[in-house]
């Protein structure tokens, strides 16, 4: 028996050009939105502000909220890479421990208004019995009411040559067990090329695509984005591609970046700038006229490329902080990358769906031409600018029209008369 359309009207709220609306919706998704009406009942949103539910397309759950017990006295990324080696080595996590802060991290996400995710997980032949991917698929399980997850095969180098052969066994079984996407780096290998080879060869067996962390150095000399993209277009590689990270773009001439920008166009390929755990981890080699070390969004946008912020780590090794909030990312890249608020919002939010291979969420008068998840921020905002200055904490949060996490806050001036 075929079941009949759930509808339910959420009212009175407000879109970001100051209209009141009313939004339908059925079955989880955008039916209509229409303009707000007294008598119509549904579950009031109180004239606040609503937006696109925000997105988090480069997280690493498994590692997240450990600052405390895996410090980084060096400070930059090899410094956080070697800790983590260390903890690992001493036997500091384990699944159970691993499960719950995924969990929390995810649960801190959604409550800041993320219901998408794409994260990275580690996987090698040193983790045998594959925890760290055992851990987050738990945690995947927990909160899919929550939140999309996608999760990426985050490999151990070597994958290239010899030396990588345990390593490339590791990634095909994490594949079978359910990771998404193949993941690596690139940049980290002795021969960058190869590894970018076993990657596509391992993806293309089976079926899924690729998010590499690309290029995360000042160093010039280091476009392994270039070869991707190349590599990419030359065999026609028929499945998503994201390169994250992409710092040594932001150091070549402009021309470089220009010509390169191109080339990722042409691929199809992605780009995730991470602003907060990038400032963080480079440049601390070069104190004077400190390089920010963002990939160049403006150029990437004008050449055609599908780009999405992420906030990558949080409170962990490779970033001591961090709040779990995109409007945190949105905010920095006002500030580190001259964006708009408007632009640097829609890098949280629609542009994270288009890099996730995800339909994007559009609030507008009427009845939507095709079918958009009901996928929302509420937020106690008078504008979108001013929710990314004061990443105000009264939100709530829905995923297929249901109310998923709701925060709210008391304030009190104790002013004396």
């Amino acid at each position: 028996m075929t079941q009949a359309n759930t509808s339910r009207w959420l009212t009175n709220g407000r879109l970001a050009n100051g209209s009141t609306v009313d939004i339908e919706v059925v079955d989880g998704a955008i039916a209509s939105v229409m303009p707000g009406s007294p008598e119509r009942r549904g579950t009031d949103l109180d004239g606040w502000l609503v937006v696109p539910s925000l997105g988090e397309p480069h997280a690493h759950l498994d590692k997240a909220l450990t600052a405390e017990r895996v410090p980084n006295p060096a400070g930059d990324l090899m410094g956080a890479i070697h800790a983590w080696v260390a903890a690992e080595q001493r036997g500091e996590f384990g699944l159970d421990e691993m499960t719950a802060r995924a969990t929390l991290a995810v649960r801190k996400l959604v409550a800041n208004g993320v219901t998408n995710i794409r994260t990275h997980v580690n996987v090698g032949e040193s983790d045998a019995t594959h925890v760290h991917l055992r851990a987050v698929m738990a945690a995947r399980a927990a909160t899919r009411h929550l939140a999309d997850i996608q999760i990426v095969a985050l490999m151990h180098s070597p994958l290239a040559g010899s030396d990588g052969a345990g390593n490339r066994r590791a990634l095909r079984e994490a594949l079978q067990l359910g990771a998404d996407l193949v993941g690596g780096c690139p940049h980290l290998e002795d021969d960058g090329d190869g590894m970018i080879r076993e990657a596509m060869a391992a993806a293309l067996e089976a079926g899924v695509g690729m998010d590499l962390h690309v290029d995360e150095t000042l160093d010039p000399k280091m476009l392994t984005l270039r070869d991707l993209a190349r590599r990419v277009s030359e065999i026609g590689f028929p499945h998503p591609v994201t390169a994250s990270h992409c710092v040594s773009l932001s150091v070549q001439p402009v021309d470089v970046q220009r010509r390169i920008a191109s080339e990722v166009a042409a691929a199809g390929i992605g780009v995730v700038p991470l602003p907060p755990t990038n400032l963080f981890l480079q440049g601390r080699e070069q104190p004077s006229s400190m390089p920010r070390g963002i990939a160049p969004i403006d150029v990437l946008r004008s050449a055609g490329v599908e780009v999405a912020l992420g906030g990558d780590n949080v409170q962990d090794p490779f970033n001591p902080v961090g709040r779990s909030d995109p409007f945190e990312t949105a905010a920095l890249a006002v500030m580190a990358s001259h964006q708009l608020p408007g632009d640097a919002f829609h890098l949280v939010s629609n542009g994270v769906r288009k890099v996730l291979g995800l339909g994007a969420v559009e609030l507008t008068l009427g009845r939507p031409a095709n079918p958009m998840p009901a996928d929302f921020l509420v937020v106690n905002a008078a504008s979108v600018r001013e929710a990314i200055a004061d990443a105000p904490a009264d939100r709530r949060v829905f995923k297929g029209g249901v109310e998923v996490a709701v925060t709210t806050t008391t304030r009190r001036f104790n002013d004396r008369s």
